[in-house]
């Protein structure tokens, strides 16, 4: 059984390979190999340099933003969701920036932030865990995507079909392609 690419977000623990290595909405859904991996940082260092993927990047499908209508999300949501998402380093190390640390590089309001994230939160996108520490206080909570995963699956699994469907297409017309004969 094939499984779904992993994604590895970049750290500086991670080796140039794990950095590279993308979850990807492929054909056929098969692990990234050690060169696949290396491919794909090669090809973002040409498209973006080297200096800029070193100063850190993030992975983020694609699906989110493509059909961010469909899931009801407008701009100052995907912008939420892709600072959310630059403090997420791995799966259980759940992404904890202060809501007015994403206020200032948007350059809104902490109070604009907050009502974003608390309507994404009722639509099940993002789960909010809040968090304090005995003699400190409140701190910056803690956020969850499983919802918005779960959500995007299905636009996800929808756009892999189409994807299939336009590759079967191609392939038949090109199968009925007569080969060029040789001219004497």
């Amino acid at each position: 059984m094939k499984k779904p690419a992993k994604a590895v977000k970049a750290n500086p623990d991670n080796t140039k390979k794990e950095q590279a290595t993308v979850e990807t909405a492929s054909a056929t859904l098969e692990e990234p190999t050690a060169q696949t991996a290396e491919q794909t940082l090669n090809a973002n260092e040409k498209k973006w340099g080297k200096k800029l993927l070193k100063a850190k990047f993030t992975v983020i499908p694609n699906i989110i933003f493509e059909r961010q209508l469909a899931l009801g999300l407008d701009a100052i949501d995907i912008n939420i969701i892709l600072h959310l998402a630059g403090y997420w380093w791995t799966k259980e190390s759940k992404p904890r920036p202060a809501k007015a640390t994403i206020a200032e590089a948007m350059k809104v309001t902490p109070r604009t932030v907050q009502r974003h994230i608390a309507k994404m939160e009722a639509k099940g996108y993002i789960k909010r865990e809040r968090r304090f520490i005995r003699g400190q206080g409140s701190q910056p909570n803690a956020y969850h995507f499983d919802g918005l995963i779960e959500k995007a699956l299905p636009l996800a699994e929808e756009k892999i079909k189409e994807t299939q469907r336009k590759q079967r297409e191609r392939d038949e017309r090109n199968g009925r392609k007569k080969p060029l004969e040789a001219a004497f």
